[in-house]
């Protein structure tokens, strides 16, 4: 298993992490099998979505604020309920298949790591690849 560390720099934020992923896999020598991409923070998520226009990256963290706002009352008392829902809705890992040594990902699809309570100066992913 691979662990990146990294920092983030905003309060929410989509960061692409298809080549980290990539390089994984590559790595770890297996060429058909499973990549698992798992984030073990409560406030970030990890998706598979849209890698080609940026704007849309900031639509969905648009549409996101929305429908899960500070303008809710929240039983939380940790102050961050917005970015615990906002992980919840999104989930915090991806499977995607490998084959032949890469991530059989769509036409216009990337793997992301999702910030909902940033900045923050050190989040971690995990990259699991499974022969099969």
């Amino acid at each position: 298993m691979k662990t990146l560390t990294f920092p983030t720099s905003h309060k929410t934020q989509l960061m692409d992490i298809s080549k980290e992923v990539q390089e994984a896999i590559i790595e770890s020598g297996v060429k058909d099998g499973i990549v698992v991409v798992f984030s073990p923070h409560t406030t970030t998520s990890i998706m598979t979505f849209e890698n080609v226009d940026p704007k849309l990256e900031r639509d969905l963290l648009k549409e996101l604020s929305i429908h899960v706002n500070d303008t809710q009352h929240y039983e939380h008392i940790g102050g961050n309920a917005v970015a615990h829902l906002k992980s919840a809705l999104n989930g915090s890992n991806v499977t995607v298949p490998v084959v032949n040594a890469a991530p059989l990902l769509g036409k216009w699809q990337g793997i992301f790591f999702a910030e909902f309570d940033g900045p923050r100066q050190e989040r971690s992913i995990h990259i699991k690849v499974i022969a099969g």
